[in-house]
């Protein structure tokens, strides 16, 4: 009887809260990882609290099955329209809305589609993005979407594609459409700080969304090591539970441990005076929008004419723009602007979102500035701060002069053979970790038998087992968290903040051990290695080449005082005992009893 009243039962409920108008608005913010700030936030629903149609799997699978869907998409969309200008909170608001309902409303309403979406809700066009969601495809009706696409754009609303990767939101649809925003499925993004797989699908996607010019944005990011690596990787923008819950209300900030994440602490900098955003930094003057007219930027860009730009602060010094000389003077000097403009607040010709960036930042995580789709740092320059505040202003041109110095000197000190970092790029990264806060792994890995390897065969066949070491070692380590160098010949340095380091270093020697017998002949492969005369003269037997390595933790605040060169003395002694007890690898603790030894 249950499962004959059940749909029933749910057909009222549903009809219930449509016709009485209990579809809640819930919101999740969209953060921008460059920034460090909010864009915006996608518009959620939620049933009454205690309804079976609470949950949204339930509420549109209802729907769906009465054949009223496209009901209940609008009523959504209009209640978090209202919703969200009710809140007072300003920024994006996406929302989700089927292809076939979006075609629908096109057959239906034609040109007035943006008034009809828009409503009365107050809700600026601008403000708007439109996720296709894909729970229908476009079909042969893409002449439609496509019509439907233009008229929203010419009306300043935005159109993103939702759960990318997954159902029919598939690459034709993203030429045909070249929608503003591109949202990453969550589940190519779950536990992506331990895939080197899904890290790789990621820089593809990155790829074809910097030759369509389409921004990227993460979902369901989860877990702090999860957003780390989104970062790293250069995404822009990202959204899920670790940046923020889905809320009645919309957060108005990130919460303190992702800003702490995303600014990064000023004691894992590479180099204090060197390597980080503080060496770019030029005192400038800011404005203040109460304080401050149009009249008054005009007359400070007239007594500065090196300002290439202006920061305009809120009352805690905190930075909401920049005003760009060229783009100001450009506009003041149209007919009637000064006489309309002159007089309001100095916001009026401002970029609201101007990119931003810590003086503790490490130039060398700067390159995704320089790569992303967002190329107005080169006209306008950035706005840099410190711990949030304002500090000064940065020049596009010292930007790419200093990554570009970086990658240069990166270069000059890399290993000509493997490519990877040589000595002074690893004693930067020690020095980076050792002044940090987070326990690492120092690993020291070098080859058995390798000597006898290269006399036998030669030095070409002696490179291509060094290649095939370094090969194997990046493949196993996390390239977010990890570091691998190569300070030459046999020996190579890992230092390591992945969580399952040992397991990686384990799976690298296995690896390795096997794939180096390739490289010898067949006999001397057969038999285990090969026969050779020592440095004496008397005929000895040398097994195969084999990888053996030493990690030592090392958890910095225990080790006050500790010197990079005293946590490399430990590991290199610890390699010894490697070699001394043909042991693969020997892990141990790194104390300041043991640095007295």
């Amino acid at each position: 009887m249950f499962e004959v009243d059940a749909p029933l039962t749910l057909a009222t409920e549903f009809e219930r809260i449509v016709r009485d108008g209990q579809l809640h608005p819930h919101y999740q913010l969209i953060a921008d990882l460059f920034h460090g700030s909010i864009l915006g936030y996608e518009g959620l629903i939620r049933g009454p609290r205690n309804s079976p149609l609470h949950m949204p799997s339930a509420l549109f699978g209802t729907a769906r099955k009465l054949g009223r869907l496209i009901e209940l998409e609008l009523a959504c969309a209009s209640a978090s329209l209202r919703g969200f200008v009710q809140s007072g909170v300003r920024g994006k608001l996406l929302l989700n809305l089927s292809i076939n309902t979006v075609l629908t409303c096109w057959n239906r309403w034609g040109a007035e589609l943006p008034r009809h979406l828009l409503g009365d809700s107050g809700m600026p066009p601008g403000d708007l993005v439109i996720e296709l969601t894909e729970q229908d495809a476009a079909g042969n009706d893409m002449d439609s979407l496509q019509q439907a696409r233009l008229c929203l754009r010419e009306h300043g609303i935005g159109l993103a594609l939702d759960d990318y990767g997954t159902g029919n939101t598939n690459l034709q649809l993203w030429v045909s459409l070249q929608p503003d925003l591109v949202k990453i499925d969550r589940h190519f993004l779950h536990g992506i700080s331990s895939s080197v797989s899904g890290q790789q699908l990621i820089r593809a996607l990155m790829s074809v969304a910097q030759a369509l010019g389409t921004p990227l944005l993460a979902e369901g990011i989860e877990t702090a090591a999860d957003l780390a690596t989104v970062r790293d990787l250069g995404m822009r923008y990202a959204q899920g539970w670790q940046l923020g819950l889905v809320e009645p209300q919309p957060q108005i900030e990130l919460p303190e441990p992702v800003l702490a994440l995303l600014r990064l602490d000023r004691s894992r900098r590479v180099l204090a005076e060197s390597g980080t955003v503080e060496t770019l930094l030029v005192e400038a003057v800011a404005v203040q929008p109460e304080h401050h007219a149009n009249d008054d930027i005009d007359k400070l860009f007239q007594d500065f004419p090196d300002l290439h730009s202006v920061a305009v602060l809120d009352k805690e010094q905190r930075p909401i723009g920049l005003i760009n000389r060229h783009t100001f003077s450009e506009k003041y000097a149209m007919r009637y602007t000064r006489d309309l403009f002159g007089r309001d607040p100095c916001t009026t010709f401002m970029s609201p979102r101007p990119v931003m960036l810590d003086v503790g930042t490490p130039i060398d995580r700067l390159a995704p500035v320089l790569a992303s789709e967002d190329q107005r740092y080169l006209r306008d320059g950035f706005i840099i701060t410190r711990e949030g505040r304002y500090a000064g202003l940065g020049t596009g041109e010292s930007l790419v002069r200093a990554v570009t110095e970086l990658r240069l000197e990166t270069a000059r000190y890399a290993n000509p053979l493997t490519a990877l970092p040589g000595n002074i790029p690893i004693k930067r990264q020690m020095q980076q970790l050792v002044s940090g806060p987070e326990c690492f792994i120092a690993c020291y890995g070098d080859l058995n038998h390798f000597k006898s390897f290269n006399d036998m065969y030669g030095y070409w066949r002696g490179d291509a087992v060094i290649q095939l070491c370094a090969e194997v070692i990046k493949r196993h380590c996390d390239a977010q968290q990890d570091f691998v160098g190569h300070v030459g010949g046999d020996d190579f340095v890992m230092l390591m903040r992945s969580g399952d380091w040992r397991a990686r270093l384990e799976g690298l020697i296995v690896e390795f051990n096997q794939r180096a017998l390739e490289l010898y002949d067949e006999h001397d492969r057969g038999q285990g290695g090969i026969e050779l005369q020592d440095r004496y003269g008397v005929p000895r037997f040398f097994p195969c080449v084999t990888l053996g390595a030493a990690a030592l933790v090392v958890q910095p605040q225990q080790c006050e005082g500790v010197e990079p060169q005293d946590v490399a003395a430990a590991v290199a002694e610890l390699k010894r005992r490697v070699k001394n007890e043909r042991a693969s690898l020997l892990v141990d603790v790194y104390t300041p009893a043991a640095k007295a030894k």
